[in-house]
């Protein structure tokens, strides 16, 4: 088995908490919501090297989206380990714009698979290693509702909220509401 050296970064003080994120030299290979092990997982080892200048890069880019000036993210990717129709749904996620909702069913839809995948879209979507810089927070429920959030659904909510778009609760069934423009006063 080949063991690939990976880099690890925190980042505090986010709307969410603290954000571990892990790259390899080709890219961004995972960004964790969840506080826990900063473990690499089995097949990498952690580098004691100095890090890429894209996981830095990467640290300054979320850091300039959660305060409201940035709404896009050029990370390089490393998505080791994905299948291929998981990577046509990220492929799709990416092209979703800040600020803007679609469903399960429209990614199942666009990427050929029909609205009857959406389950699978949704599975897919759970598993993003790189929550964020691939936005899988912008795919909910054809009823508008929140549904399921690997990060959690307050997680969800904030993210959706952070781009301006209005949500009702941190439940399953709130809905979001893109519709409603939030105007600064």
């Amino acid at each position: 088995m080949t063991i690939t050296p990976v880099y690890s970064a925190h980042l505090s003080g986010t709307p969410l908490g603290g954000l571990r994120l892990w790259a390899t030299d080709q890219g961004l290979r995972r960004l964790d919501l969840h506080s826990g092990s900063d473990l690499a997982h089995t097949g990498e080892t952690l580098s004691e090297g100095s890090r890429p200048a894209h996981l830095t890069d990467t640290l300054t880019a979320l850091t300039e989206y959660f305060a409201g000036n940035r709404t896009s993210f050029e990370t390089p990717l490393d998505l080791h380990g994905v299948t291929d129709f998981q990577r046509r749904v990220y492929e799709k996620l990416l092209e979703i714009p800040y600020g803007k909702v679609v469903t399960y069913a429209d990614v199942a839809e666009d990427i050929g698979e029909g609205r009857g995948a959406a389950r699978a879209v949704g599975q897919a979507v759970g598993a993003n290693p790189v929550a964020i810089v691939i936005p899988c927070h912008r795919v909910v429920a054809s009823d508008a509702t929140l549904h399921g959030y690997s990060g959690g659904l307050g997680r969800k909510a904030t993210l959706l909220s952070l781009e301006g778009i209005q949500v009702d609760g941190v439940k399953a069934s709130s809905k979001v509401h893109p519709e409603v423009l939030q105007l600064p006063l």
